[in-house]
């Protein structure tokens, strides 16, 4: 978009990663989105955004556009937006226009080579879809004695360790010798999809061990020889087009591997009902669409005692119960109020959101229904508080459909620990390999997998810079809970 040029308000938005375009429309609707400081509920209002002043929940929305890195990644430095202990893929990039960028997938710490480092979501999720079989090429030195025909097996698909199928790779051994006894090689690997730690695990199978690994192309992006580890370059159009374009051809690909698991492809699987007793949902991001407003919230308390709101605080605090978060506020920003009154602040000011601006995620009605028609119980594990709760149960009319409704607070420890889903099975009265558990954010997932339950990952735009993390953890990932119902049985 050049400077001067206008654009529709809901598209502004939506470009500006603040929600779907139908989810910015019913922010507009709804009164919460200001142009040059008057409400606006025009969606297709026509806005200069050089020019014009344009704020949701109180909070500017300023333009930029798209940005696309490549970033030859060092070892020792994570591939995450925000790390307590470890410097950021993220940090590496110094003149960034703006904050929201995020690495496309996910290097491990000692790994190098070619990460994209980008603020274009819709990009990012079709690289990273697991249906679109983005290749990925990586260099490996790996010791051990490899098992012979090796590469035919990688050529076949592999079953890894643990069970884990993987799809049919290339692989081709370019240089074998023996230091001091020991068989070592060089390989180049080339993969369709991007599971946790999926190269170290394919030569583990094979009686081999990585002990240096790195990325050297993904799609049609190739990395520049001329980066030194550690740098980085803007991509150029022709880069960024070839991206693209390879986005769009990818959607007419048909997978030749429909014997994989849903595990595997992360697709929404066909589940036979009749297996399953329960189905057991956090709040935010997965039944409601309501993680916008917490970002919001703790804006606005921290600017009450002097405080801009940490760019780590929301990854700092993910899972963590209602209490716990509170006890963490106090103590990092020494507040001068009791825990009791924090929670009360908090309380008051996500109430009147939940009551009249929260929404249903999409799907949700009609999976309620669906579920309850099945005779499935249902329950809710929350690290909200139950005032909180029951705003947004009540608003929505759908605290009908929940057996139980449990906190965080009622448990030993918050999310990723497993306590609050273990205590909603046993309130519901069901085993935990009979519950099926939907979540948006890893910590959750990870708190219904360590419950031996089963857990769907739910597409939620706050959490998409973590899309691939979560379908790692998940046994499935949906965009729209209508997903599930279709072909039901």
């Amino acid at each position: 978009m050049g400077q001067g040029k206008s654009i529709r308000l809901d598209r502004f938005l939506a470009e500006m990663k603040q929600g779907t375009r139908s989810q910015v429309k019913e922010m507009i609707r709804k009164g919460r989105v200001l142009v040059d400081g008057t409400v606006c509920r025009e969606s297709d209002r026509k806005i200069f955004p050089d020019e014009t002043r344009v704020t949701l929940d109180g909070q500017p929305v300023g333009w930029a556009d798209t940005e696309y890195y490549m970033l030859n990644k060092p070892q020792g430095v994570v591939s995450a937006t925000e790390d307590g202990r470890y410097q950021t893929v993220i940090d590496l990039i110094d003149e960034a226009k703006r904050k929201d960028l995020f690495p496309v997938g996910r290097l491990d710490i000692d790994t190098e080579g070619l990460l994209l480092i980008t603020n274009d979501g819709a990009l990012a999720h079709e690289l990273l879809a697991p249906k679109k079989h983005v290749d990925k090429v990586y260099f490996a030195r790996v010791k051990g004695t490899l098992k012979e025909g090796i590469e035919a097996r990688f050529q076949a698909g592999l079953t890894l360790k643990d069970g884990t199928p993987v799809r049919p790779a290339e692989l081709v051994i370019e240089k074998k010798w023996n230091d001091a006894g020991e068989d070592l090689c060089e390989a180049r690997l080339t993969i369709h999809e991007g599971k946790f730690h999926q190269v170290k695990r394919m030569f583990e199978a094979e009686g081999g061990e990585v002990i240096y690994l790195k990325r050297l192309s993904m799609g049609p992006l190739a990395l520049d020889e001329a980066l030194a580890t550690g740098e980085y370059r803007a991509l150029t159009e022709d880069e960024i087009r070839a991206l693209i374009e390879r986005t769009l051809t990818s959607q007419n690909c048909v997978s030749n591997d429909e014997n994989l698991s849903d595990t595997q492809n992360n697709t929404p699987p066909e589940i036979n009902w009749n297996t399953v007793d329960a189905v057991l949902f956090d709040l935010d991001g997965t039944l409601v669409d309501s993680m916008w407003m917490w970002k919001a919230i703790d804006v606005e308390f921290l600017k009450r005692y002097g405080y801009d709101c940490p760019e780590d605080l929301e990854k700092v605090i993910e899972g963590m119960s209602f209490s716990e978060t509170a006890i963490y506020f106090k103590d990092r920003f020494q507040l001068p109020m009791t825990l009791d009154e924090i929670k009360a602040i908090w309380i008051e000011m996500s109430i009147d959101k939940y009551r009249h601006e929260v929404p249903l995620k999409s799907g949700v009605a009609e999976f309620l229904s669906f579920l309850k028609k099945k005779g499935i119980r249902m329950g809710i594990a929350t690290s909200n508080a139950q005032d909180m709760v029951a705003a947004v149960l009540d608003s929505l009319e759908i605290r009908s459909y929940f057996g139980v409704v449990a906190t965080a607070c009622e448990v030993a420890a918050g999310k990723p620990a497993p306590d609050i889903y273990l205590k909603v099975a046993a309130d519901l009265g069901v085993q935990p390999e009979k519950c099926l558990v939907f979540e948006d954010v890893p910590a959750g997932i990870l708190a219904g997998k360590r419950a031996g339950m089963r857990v769907g990952a739910v597409e939620d735009v706050f959490s998409l810079s973590m899309i691939e993390e979560k379908k790692e953890l998940a046994d499935f990932y949906i965009r729209d809970y209508r997903e599930l119902i279709q072909g039901a049985r």
